[in-house]
């Protein structure tokens, strides 16, 4: 049963994964493509998440820790219906390279 729907990166969904024999490769396949561990990737979405940029919904903050852009170019991909200033980014690509 689903008792709450929150999106998460795919660090912190290892959190929630146990490790029982059919998920075992579910688990190997996130830490084949992860670059965080669940922490880091909780405290790289909190410290976007308190830039206080209105456009950046939780779904942005998720692709941004799963995917650690690292120029302006590709984290404009992940912002598909929001174009950000030149400011926006760099605070952004700030707040990554701390965890690169």
């Amino acid at each position: 049963m689903i008792k709450n729907s929150e999106p998460l990166s795919m660090a912190e969904a290892l959190e929630y994964i146990k490790n029982e024999e059919g998920e075992t490769k579910i688990v190997e396949f996130i830490k084949k493509f992860s670059k965080l561990e669940p922490k880091e990737a909780k405290e790289l979405r909190e410290q976007i998440d308190s830039l206080g940029i209105i456009k950046i919904k939780p779904e942005y903050s998720i692709k941004i820790a799963d995917l650690l852009p690292i120029t302006a170019e590709e984290l404009n991909k992940i912002f598909v219906d929001v174009t950000l200033e030149e400011d926006e980014s760099n605070k952004i690509l700030e707040a990554v390279k701390k965890f690169k």
